[in-house]
């Protein structure tokens, strides 16, 4: 099939599946999450294990502002419901098939919501990993429950506040990246070669299992309010448009 804002390929049982909205940033819109959502379906039955990837430069950007302003000049809802987004993480954390974020370049907000529902991440030198949210008044409320679950609360807590770039290395000490290099591609390679050998039957239930013991649905209403409450208040809507348009940020005069 034909997608907007992916390209995806199949071989064999792996399924790749990489964000493509250059013209964008790699920025999460509607259209990216119900197409993610569509090739993930298609993946229930036989794919035994799904990789991310973005553009050399950015994995992953998060919300698409510009996207959000454009709406809004035009007269219609700005607001994107989180709950689609949520439950494309939810089935990379918790889907039939191993998940794996292959990450160059840079990776921000919603972008390291992808990162953190993976079930490995690889990465390489150029990867950097941040949360911008709270400089615009935000914060990322659904990332966090995944991201919690991966490094802990207070690693997740402290990245969310500093709001910087953290380079491969740390991240990869905190556990956001379980293997880095140079040459990722070789790292990627080895990881399929060796998960290519498990099952689909014993990932099912292994799956189910980890799911089992950390249930990421009981934080979705606490995540979806959060996150809708935070997107809909005017002044952190103004500081967003005015950073789209001019490159500064709110607290910059």
């Amino acid at each position: 099939m034909s997608y907007q804002t992916i390209q995806v390929r199949f071989q064999e049982s792996i399924c790749y599946i990489r964000f493509y909205r250059p013209e964008a940033n790699n920025t999460i819109n509607n259209t990216l999450i119900e197409e993610c959502l569509h090739v993930l379906a298609l993946c229930e039955e036989s794919v035994t294990i799904v990789v991310l990837e973005g553009l050399p430069e950015v994995f992953c950007f998060g919300a698409d502002f510009e996207g959000m302003r454009e709406k809004v000049e035009s007269g219609q809802e700005h607001a994107m419901s989180p709950e689609p987004m949520y439950d494309l993480w939810l089935k990379l954390a918790t889907g039939p098939y191993i998940t794996i974020s292959h990450v160059r370049g840079k990776a921000n907000a919603g972008g390291v919501g992808f990162i953190a529902a993976s079930d490995i991440v690889i990465a390489d030198e150029t990867a950097q990993f941040s949360l911008s949210e709270l400089l615009f008044g935000l914060f990322p409320a659904c990332v966090l429950p995944f991201l919690v679950r991966r490094i802990g609360f207070q690693k997740a807590h402290y990245l969310t506040l500093m709001t910087q770039p953290v380079s491969v290395q740390q991240a990869h000490v905190w556990g956001v990246v379980d293997a880095y290099d140079a040459q990722s591609e070789m790292v990627l390679r080895k990881h399929l070669l060796r998960l290519r050998r498990l099952s689909k039957h014993g990932i099912l239930r292994y799956k189910r299992f980890m799911d089992e013991l950390n249930d990421l649905r009981q934080c979705k209403p606490l995540a979806l309010a959060s996150n809708q409450e935070v997107f809909s208040d005017a002044q952190n809507l103004k500081g967003i448009f005015r950073y789209v348009e001019t490159g500064q940020f709110p607290w910059m005069d």
